[in-house]
Formats: C-alpha cells, sequence, structure tokens
C-alpha cells in the first residue's frame, strides 16, 4: 500500500512538471513592498510547495501533539490499573 502512495506522489510530480513545462508565460507578480516577473509555472510550484509544506507542518503538530496526549494518558491509565489490582487483592476487613 505504501509502495502504491509513492507511485502515485512521483506520478502527480512528473504531471506537475510537464503542464509546468507549458506554461512559460511571465506574469507580473506584486509583493508587500516589491513586485517582480515571474514565469507562471515557477509562481505556481511555489504557491504549491508553500502550501504543500504548510500543511505538512500542521499536520504533523497535531499528529504529535495527539501521539502525547494518548501517551500520557495510557501511563494514567496503567497506574490506574496497577491501583486497582492491588485494591483488589487486599482483603476486606470488617
Amino acid at each position: 500500500m505504501k509502495i502504491l502512495t509513492v507511485l502515485v506522489l512521483v506520478a502527480c510530480f512528473l504531471i506537475t512538471l510537464a503542464l509546468g513545462a507549458q506554461n512559460q508565460q511571465l506574469v507580473n507578480f506584486d509583493f508587500l513592498i516589491a513586485q517582480g516577473d515571474f514565469q507562471l509555472s515557477t509562481l505556481l510550484g511555489i504557491a504549491f510547495g508553500g502550501g504543500f509544506a504548510l500543511g505538512w507542518l500542521i499536520c504533523g503538530t497535531l499528529y504529535l501533539k495527539t501521539r502525547f496526549t494518548r501517551n500520557r494518558l495510557m501511563k494514567k491509565v496503567e497506574k490506574q490499573q496497577k491501583e486497582l489490582d492491588q485494591l483488589r487483592a487486599e482483603p476486606v476487613k470488617e
């Protein structure tokens, strides 16, 4: 399954390169404080790459946060399970 995912990503990358090679038109891009002329394919590639990186950063951060929370809660459950087992092992005093 992992190989299939890699192949799909490589195919998308190659299609993107092929389409980008056809878009050699120069466009005027205005920054906040400057402007410049870029090829349309380069500008789209930078925007796509930046969005992809930002998405991975956000998803990775949320994934790590979830994993740390899960590990912390699992330790709490194990501790409570040990306490419960100790209470069950003690004889009832009347």
